[in-house]
């Protein structure tokens, strides 16, 4: 199963994509592996609408590419700052209408509900959050991103929401 995590933002939409691979020779019957991530940046200089469309031209080339089943995104209930609560409730609009429009079912997990999947939890540092994705994932180095970290943890939640629910 291919799950992509969305940590979207108008100036940095953070990606992560990872495969939940089922071993039948196995006692540990499935294994996970980061497939890509990265970070779909707009420029500042750029109209709001201009920066809305290479959000999604980007976002269905990495859908293309990728083919995941299923779409997470971060579901942010509460913002500190009404300026910017604007722009990454349009990015995160942008992102749904994409995963529509390729059929790809989309899920929401707060912040909270992120740090206590990853980390058992719900008001771990960021760099608890950081390190148990790199275990997780098996990973040598940490993306360069914190977005890009956040998006893997995102989609690694979902996971362990499904497995736990199974």
């Amino acid at each position: 199963m291919i799950i992509i995590g969305i940590d979207p933002g108008l100036a940095n939409t953070g990606f992560g994509v990872i495969n939940k691979i089922r071993n039948l020779k196995s006692k540990n019957l499935n294994r996970v592996e980061c497939l890509g991530f990265g970070v779909i940046k707009t420029s500042s200089s750029s109209a709001a609408p201009d920066r809305l469309k290479k959000i999604n031209n980007e976002l269905s080339r990495i859908i293309k590419n990728y083919q995941p089943e299923v779409l997470v995104i971060e579901n942010l209930y509460f913002f500190r700052n009404l300026k910017t609560a604007i722009p990454v409730s349009q990015a995160k609009g942008v992102i749904m209408l994409t995963a529509a429009k390729n059929n790809i079912p989309v899920h929401e997990f707060t912040p909270l509900h992120v740090k206590l999947a990853i980390t058992g939890f719900g008001w771990a540092k960021k760099e608890t959050v950081q390190k148990r994705v790199k275990t997780l994932l098996k990973l040598k180095e940490l993306p360069k991103s914190d977005d890009a970290i956040d998006a893997l943890a995102i989609a690694l939640t979902y996971l362990i929401k499904k497995v736990k629910t199974v």
